[in-house]
């Protein structure tokens, strides 16, 4: 769909769809392939807080502040490979968690840092909740300013 000349959004339309006679884009927006497409993405854009976090969710989207970030521990996986895993403490407005960060990702954060984490979930590890981001799951640096220019996170 083109909106004066601007990409406005993309979709995968089947063969079958296009080459049928009649077709317009209202039409298309009708059909089970972008309803599922909507639904999909709503599921998804949905962001957590810490809060309302319990064992055996998926899917988990939320925003936090970096509060403290342990020393990495070189571990072998019950694969028998070598690895290096840190917790950090996460926390928003709502409360605090561990994340469990491997390899690559533990020098992703550091203490200060806004991430948005997308795809994780929630287990419990000696009695304790924590969050992982699994293999689907991603880790990133975001800046967060309130309208007065403040990390919302800075007096946690």
């Amino acid at each position: 769909m083109r909106n004066d000349s601007v990409v406005a959004a993309q979709f995968r339309i089947s063969e079958d769809f296009l080459l049928e006679s009649g077709i317009s884009l209202r039409k298309f927006m009708e059909t089970d392939m972008i309803r599922r497409h909507l639904f999909k993405k709503s599921k998804a854009a949905k962001s957590h807080s810490i809060r309302d976090l319990r064992s055996e969710m998926t899917h988990v989207n939320l925003q936090a502040k970096v509060l403290e970030v342990a020393d990495p521990k070189h571990v072998i996986t019950r694969f028998g490979n070598n690895a290096s895993v840190t917790k950090v403490l996460i926390g928003d407005e709502t409360g605090t968690i561990k994340l469990c960060l491997w390899n690559g990702q533990v020098a992703a954060v550091s203490v200060g840092d806004t991430v948005q984490i997308e795809n994780a979930q929630v287990s419990a590890f000696r009695g304790e909740r924590q969050l992982s981001l699994g293999r689907t799951g991603t880790l990133s640096n975001v800046e967060i300013l309130t309208p007065n220019g403040i990390d919302r996170f800075a007096h946690s």
